[in-house]
């Protein structure tokens, strides 16, 4: 199994880092994780409803830009499906039975995601209704997958 991480920006903060290359070495036992950090758009102070559909629409082509076909494509968006992580493991067990090698999740910048992408998507996921900084999403979702391959595979996660 492949799994990507496409997001914008980076994580500043070396403390964040360090989990997410945490998790993403225990991850390593069961899939290939593959973390994309795309440059986000800079954005005007006070930007138009145009400006920031524009920003989303430049880094949707950015996002397209790293996807194959054959990728099972997750969008990360406040409108998207919650799920337990029960949950979250079945979703990702049934995405391999139905024959996908490769999951991507996108992770959107400060201005969210395009919504023709997220259309587009083959699921769109929510981790809550409140809102979060995307670098702690990134840290969320690292730790989601891990959980989800322990509980994939009957291994004890919490003692």
């Amino acid at each position: 199994m492949n799994i990507k991480i496409i997001c914008l920006g980076k994580i500043k903060e070396q403390s964040l880092a360090s989990l997410i290359d945490e998790y993403k070495k225990r991850i390593s036992k069961y899939a290939n994780l593959e973390i994309i950090e795309l440059s986000d758009e800079a954005i005007p102070s006070n930007p138009s409803e145009k400006e920031i559909l524009n920003i989303k629409k430049l880094e949707a082509n950015k996002i397209k830009s790293k996807l194959n076909s054959s990728d099972f494509v997750i969008c990360l968006d406040q409108y998207g499906k919650t799920l337990t992580s029960e949950e979250f493991a079945e979703k990702i067990q049934d995405i391999t039975l139905k024959g996908f090698s490769s999951i991507a999740f996108i992770i959107g910048g400060t201005t969210g995601l395009d919504r023709e992408l997220v259309a587009n998507s083959n699921f769109t996921l929510s981790f809550s209704k409140l809102t979060f900084p995307h670098q702690l999403i990134r840290l969320f979702l690292t730790e989601q997958i891990f959980r989800a391959f322990k509980i994939q595979n009957n291994e004890r996660y919490h003692w």
